[in-house]
Parts: structure tokens; C-alpha cells; sequence
């Protein structure tokens, strides 16, 4: 059967989600199985778009094809490339904070992350009055809106990312291979479609091999219920800071995470699942960035963590989550962030939060509705397209 090897690598990744360390309940496992799901849509669709010769951009992930502690505030885009070919990337500019570009030499893999040949944002290269653009990849030297492909360069990856889900609007963003625009690709073969199921299971496999194993490299290591200093995100941007830990509260328990509100154009928290994929942040407040968050007199913001309500205009939702990751991203800086930057940590009773929290705030529960209200509309509006 032309199906066989994907249909094994499904049965094979589900033992892998039921053998995964942090599965000790049915919520666990119900969770995973739909992480499963999401994995599987994601895998089809990264074995058809796999296309360097007549690329096009397609979803890296989104609600439902969630993988690593995917951003909330972020629309992820990415193509294949030949270090050999020139590419032409064209568009309009939106209104979103940031727009930045990623040349890779691989994808993730449970042993490496690849590295990052070349990163910048949109403030590299010329952008037209009217918002329109045309930048160039290829092996030439580098130039105006001309980036260098660096030998081994395979993947593009391209981040929208919003700060004000009510306000900023996405732009449009194409690409196209020069030597072969206007021509068409060969038709498909039955040996093809064999070979794109057959890399279908690989990537499924891998996609959930590689971020289970992630978090122990880079979250589980550190002490619980703290967060980093800032750092270069690993893998990531040169122009992208983030502070990175794991929580682990009892039901009546509560992390506040006290950080300074940054000049950087862009700042968010966020919590994500053991699973190592974001919470759901279209019905529930699990992440805010500064533009969504309330800001205290004295210049910090100051988020809690819990299960129970708080009553706070900057509580994030676990989610019946006991254990979980938390993740703060700067972006599109300007200068090298220091511990000053970062955030500080304090673990209470939910019931002494407006006894110890600095300029606290009751929150009315309308207030907090019309939240969730803002982020589905938010959402739904960048979905589309």
C-alpha cells in the first residue's frame, strides 16, 4: 500500500506519545493525542510543500499544528531553498511589530538544532512608501536588499509577529525561484507520491522525537519555579532576547514574574504544556505581551501564574496545568539585554496576592471577558489566509 510506511509511523508515534515521561493521567494523554493530531496535519502538509524549485510559503505552525512553545504572538511562515538557486522574496509590509528572516541549515532534529546562517528584520533592507518590498537570496555577494546563501542553507523562516492583536494587520509576503519562474514542475509520478508518504512518517517522528527532547536540553535542567536571565534565544534571532523556565505550582499556589517593561518593540510571556506546545491562548489569557498587559506606576509589569483566578488584570491561566514552561521574548532590539532586564520570581498563596502584590488591582470579571473576547477576534482576523 502506497500509505503503509505513514500509516506505521502514526501507530509508531502514538506509543511515543503514550510512553512520554510527563504522561501520568488521561488529561496528559488526551492532550498528547491531540498534539498527535495537529502533528499529523502539520507532517502531510511539510512532506507536500517540500519544494526548492518552485517554493512557496506555507503555515510552519499555528492553533492546530502546534510545536515548539510556538509563539502566540507570532504567524510563522517557511520555505525550502537550494544554497545553489536565487530566490526572490516580495510583499507588503504590515502594520505588525516585527517582521524578521532566517536562513537555516536543516530542520530540528532530536540530537541538534541547525544553525542560523544568516538573521536580520526588516529594518535590513528598503521597504517602499507604499509598504512594498522585493529582497533577493542566492549565492552571489551580498548587496543592497542581497542576502548571501551560505553552502548548506536549506530552510527560510519568516515570523510576523504582533504585539497589539486589535490593531496591527499582516502583510502579504511571496516567494519564487528566478531560474524557474514561468515554467512549470514535472507532473507528479506514483514513485513521488510513495517518497512524500514515506517522508511524511520520517518528519512526523522526528517533529515529535525532536521537542520532547528539547525542553530537557534547554528548560528542565534548571531549577524549578525560576526563569533565566535574558539570552540570546538559542537557535533564534540575533535581534531576539528570552528568559526561560519551568513551574510546577500546587492548585492554591501562585509565580509572579516582576519584569521591567522594555523599550524593545516587542515583549511577551508566555506558558506552554509539558508537551512543549503553547496553552490554548484563543480562549484563555496564557499569554500577554506589553501592549496587552497592565503596566504599574513604578514601570514593571508583573504577571501571576495560577490555577485559581487572582483577580488580577495580568493573571495568566494554567489550565489545570500543574507543571508547565514559561517563556519571555524581546524583540527587534536595539542593544543586548543584562539581568536587569529580566524578570524576578516570587512564589505565594494565591489568597496573600493582594496582600503582596505591588499596586495591586482588583479585576472586575467583565473586564476579563471582554479580554477573551479581544484575543478570538485578534486571532481570527491574522488566521485568515
Amino acid at each position: 500500500m502506497l500509505t503503509q510506511p505513514f500509516a506505521e509511523a502514526m501507530a509508531e508515534a502514538e506509543k511515543v506519545i503514550a510512553s512520554a515521561p510527563h504522561v501520568h493521567t488521561e488529561q496528559d494523554l488526551i492532550e498528547g493525542m491531540d498534539y498527535l493530531a495537529g502533528s499529523i496535519r502539520a507532517s502531510l502538509q511539510l512532506a507536500w510543500a517540500y519544494e526548492r524549485d518552485f517554493p512557496h510559503f506555507v503555515h510552519s505552525t499555528g492553533p492546530y499544528t502546534k510545536m515548539g512553545l510556538d509563539n502566540p504572538d507570532t504567524v510563522y511562515f517557511h520555505s525550502y531553498l537550494r544554497d545553489d538557486a536565487e530566490y526572490v522574496v516580495s510583499g507588503i509590509r504590515g502594520t505588525t511589530t516585527d517582521l524578521s528572516f532566517q536562513v537555516l541549515n536543516g530542520d530540528y532534529s532530536p540530537v541538534e538544532v541547525p544553525d542560523s546562517l544568516a538573521a536580520f528584520d526588516d529594518r535590513a533592507f528598503e521597504i517602499g512608501a507604499d509598504g512594498s518590498y522585493e529582497i533577493r537570496f542566492g549565492p552571489g555577494k551580498a548587496g543592497p536588499n542581497y542576502f548571501t546563501l551560505g553552502p548548506g542553507s536549506e530552510m527560510l523562516v519568516v515570523r510576523e509577529v504582533y504585539s497589539d492583536w486589535s490593531a496591527e494587520q499582516r502583510g502579504m509576503i511571496r516567494i519564487r525561484r528566478v531560474e524557474t519562474t514561468g515554467s512549470a514542475p514535472p507532473p507528479l509520478t506514483m514513485s513521488k507520491m510513495s517518497k512524500r508518504y514515506g517522508v511524511a512518517g520520517k518528519i512526523l517522528l522526528s517533529r515529535l522525537k525532536t521537542f520532547l527532547a528539547f525542553p530537557e536540553w534547554f528548560y528542565l535542567k534548571l531549577p524549578v519555579n525560576t526563569l533565566t536571565p535574558p539570552r540570546t534565544t538559542p537557535g533564534g534571532l540575533s535581534t531576539q532576547f528570552s528568559s526561560v523556565g519551568h513551574y510546577d505550582l500546587d492548585p492554591e499556589q501562585a509565580m509572579v514574574v516582576t519584569v521591567p517593561k522594555s523599550e524593545a518593540p516587542y515583549q511577551g510571556i508566555q506558558l506552554g504544556t509539558m508537551w512543549y506546545i503553547s496553552m490554548d491562548y484563543i480562549n484563555h489569557q496564557t499569554s500577554l505581551t506589553a501592549d496587552q498587559a497592565d503596566v504599574d506606576p513604578d514601570g514593571m509589569l508583573r504577571f501571576v501564574i495560577s490555577e485559581r483566578d487572582p483577580g488580577v488584570a495580568n493573571w495568566l491561566e494554567c489550565l489545570g496545568h500543574r507543571r508547565g514552561y514559561v517563556q519571555l521574548r524581546w524583540q527587534r532590539l536595539s542593544r543586548e539585554l543584562t539581568a536587569a532586564d529580566g524578570p524576578q520570581v516570587e512564589v505565594m498563596p494565591i489568597a496573600e496576592v493582594p496582600e503582596r502584590l505591588a499596586f495591586y488591582r482588583a479585576r472586575g470579571a467583565d473586564d476579563f471577558a471582554a479580554r477573551i473576547a479581544a484575543r478570538q477576534a485578534g486571532v481570527a482576523t491574522r488566521m485568515v489566509g
